[in-house]
């Protein structure tokens, strides 16, 4: 596998969880629970890019370093930009963009994601776990992709997707089956697509359903896509979840 670096966007501001990437989780702020994790990766490099120096301060009690980026980004994506150009990165490099908030996320999917550019085929590639449960097919925050037979992205929706007539338009409830895919939120870039992305404008269909990867497929990149080799917790967004998380933790310890 291609050497890769992991950037780990960490902004400060969080609407539900104000101050997010400092919060205690069973002792530890989340931020270097993440670092944790990605450190027991195949990573060459691991970059926090933040805009807080609270948060600066603690990456760098840990493995990793940190990088201070404008606090006016409007994704992650921009964040990981920036980063590449303050440290003159080639257009070949591959970066994975895990996110600040995924405290639990397994080693082993990311070094998953970033296998799956190797073949040169991509240049952009995320990964995906099975939905059984009706609730989540119909949950708009739960992403749901629909790929091709060989492991590219067709759509990214929040949208029930595929819609299963014959059970759906029955009302039926339950378990649904194999075939939906709910969208893990981590990525690969080869760093010329990501630099082409960030460049773009934002179009109709990522407005729409305001999810940024879609401005890849509407421009024409292709996006590689696997089933997740490991299960992949629920990041934090509300307290509810960090509760969740912290619980899950001591259970481990």
């Amino acid at each position: 596998m291609s050497d890769f670096r992991v950037v780990i966007p960490a902004r400060y501001g969080s609407t539900r969880l104000p101050g997010k990437p400092l919060i205690d989780l069973a002792g530890k702020p989340m931020i270097v629970r993440v670092v944790e994790q990605v450190t027991q990766s195949d990573a060459i490099d691991i970059v926090v890019a933040t805009d807080d120096e609270r948060v600066e301060q603690v990456v760098k009690t840990t493995a990793a370093r940190a990088v201070m980026t404008d606090a006016n980004h409007v994704s992650g994506s921009d964040r990981v930009m920036e980063v590449a150009r303050r440290n003159n990165w080639g257009s070949n490099e591959l970066v994975v963009n895990v996110q600040g908030d995924e405290p639990l996320i397994p080693p082993t999917v990311i070094n998953q994601v970033a296998s799956l550019l190797a073949d040169g085929r991509h240049d952009v590639a995320t990964l995906y776990a099975t939905i059984n449960a009706r609730t989540d097919v119909f949950d708009p925050n739960i992403v749901k992709l629909a790929a091709t037979t060989k492991g590219s992205a067709l759509y990214f929706s929040r949208a029930p997707m595929p819609w299963l007539r014959d059970n759906f338009d029955k009302g039926e409830q339950g378990v649904i089956g194999d075939g939906w895919k709910r969208h893990i939120g981590i990525y690969a870039y080869r760093l010329s697509a990501l630099e082409a992305f960030v460049a773009l404008p934002r179009g109709r269909l990522e407005s729409v359903e305001s999810l940024e990867q879609l401005r890849f497929l509407e421009n024409g990149y292709s996006i590689a896509v696997s089933e997740a080799v490991h299960d992949v917790p629920q990041g934090v967004d509300t307290q509810v979840d960090a509760d969740r998380v912290i619980a899950r933790l001591r259970e481990a310890s």
